[in-house]
């Protein structure tokens, strides 16, 4: 990984979209901070579109898409799109998305073989605002359970036909050919008219943990706060670059080098 500080004038000046992660890449201990809500608007006014991609429940998008300065946000780890149009509220679903209530029996069944094999996991308190996925919480919550355990968890939905993602706070696991990467760039093209392989170059992707992976992988400009290192023997794919700093402080210390570089 190379400091976001090489990062040269001309890729910087190509960047029209910023996705990135919400859970301890634009936060602290949860907490959204000043500096990074304060580089959405600096994205905004410069007309760049900011886009999170996130794990979040539903219910959280639904006000991340009315409130923050974004052109949208990505949710439940791909399963919609949640996007303001003429100050309405709109929503865009994954085309391998299932409908809604579609696989809620297999997930509660998923959710309560896991509790009971791992009795010191949790539902995430976030759950009641889900529409497509189980969010189980090794570390938004003390006590910290641990990434090896996470992964175990993770292994465990897996071996019984979920999809399951490691976050630095949640294992999530739902039912579905889906993923961040692929909504990500399926909202952007029915939003703006990306092209996947044409317009590669104008996306600058932001995140911290595991299930950035396909992110990092997919975007030559993809940049991990410094954080993302605490992952770096489970990551094939690590960020191409990293700031100095973690968390939200590391948001905004990527946002401020590509606003002096385009400025």
């Amino acid at each position: 990984m190379k400091s976001i500080h090489d990062l040269e004038s001309a890729a910087a000046r190509s960047v029209r979209y910023v996705l990135f992660d919400i859970d301890d890449t634009i936060t602290e201990n949860g907490m959204l901070l000043e500096e990074s809500y304060a580089s959405l608007w600096l994205l905004r006014r410069a007309g760049i579109m900011a886009v999170p991609v996130t794990g979040r429940p539903a219910g959280w998008c639904d006000l991340i898409a009315r409130q923050w300065p974004v052109a949208g946000v990505v949710g439940e780890n791909g399963a919609f799109a949640f996007f303001l149009r003429d100050g309405k509220l709109e929503r865009i679903y994954h085309p391998a998305a299932p409908e809604p209530l579609a696989t809620v029996d297999r997930l509660v069944e998923l959710k309560l073989k896991a509790l009971s094999a791992f009795p010191d996991l949790r539902v995430a308190k976030d759950q009641s605002y889900r529409l497509f996925d189980i969010a189980l919480d090794f570390a938004e919550e003390e006590p910290d359970l641990g990434l090896e355990l996470a992964e175990k968890v993770k292994k465990f939905c897996e071996a019984r036909g979920a999809v399951a993602k490691v976050s630095s706070i949640h294992v999530n696991a739902w039912f579905g050919d889906y993923d961040k990467l692929s909504m990500a760039e399926f909202f952007l093209s029915a939003r703006f008219g990306y092209d996947s392989h044409r317009d590669e170059a104008s996306v600058l992707y932001v995140g911290d943990s595991p299930n950035d992976e396909p992110m990092f992988r997919r975007f030559s400009l993809s940049c991990g706060v410094a954080n993302v290192r605490k992952y770096e023997t489970l990551l094939k794919n690590p960020p191409k670059f990293v700031t100095d700093r973690p968390f939200g402080y590391g948001f905004a210390e990527a946002i401020g080098i590509l606003m002096n570089l385009i400025a």
